[in-house]
């Protein structure tokens, strides 16, 4: 599995425990930055994940700042992308299995490390269940057209 992954300031520090648990699982990871907690502004790495999630040069992509929140919003305006700001395990099962969810977005000022870790597991292992939520993932991809 390929993984973009990025963060802000807030994010370094869980990136990098994210980073080590997906080399542990074998993925190929790009790592987008940023690697430093000198501030920046998320959008900038959020755009970077997204663009190539949406290009196919990763499968999925992890996104991590304070709540994950604002780096969602913004991956969100890239056609394609379909990111989930997930605080548990359950909603990182369903953002893949219902909705096909291709990144994920992670706060690290409101996640304990090891729900983290279990959301990034469960994230990539839940696959997408198909049939009647295809219908719905359809009707979004028909926004996005409408939108351009």
């Amino acid at each position: 599995m390929r993984v973009a992954l990025a963060a802000d300031h807030a994010g370094v520090a869980l990136k990098r425990d994210v980073k080590h648990l997906l080399t542990d699982l074998h993925a190929e990871v790009e790592d987008f930055g940023t690697d430093s907690d000198a501030s920046v502004d998320y959008p900038d790495y959020a755009e970077r994940v997204a663009r190539a999630v949406a290009a196919g040069k990763a499968d999925v992509g992890i996104l991590i700042c304070g709540t994950g929140i604002g780096m969602a919003m913004a991956a969100n305006k890239v056609a394609g992308i379909r990111a989930a700001p997930v605080t548990d395990v359950e909603t990182a099962r369903l953002s893949r299995e219902h909705n096909d969810a291709n990144v994920l977005a992670i706060g690290a000022r409101t996640t304990p490390i090891d729900r983290a870790m279990a959301i990034v597991r469960v994230f990539l292992d839940t696959e997408f269940a198909g049939g009647r939520h295809q219908r719905r993932l359809d009707k979004i991809a028909a926004l996005e057209q409408a939108r351009t």
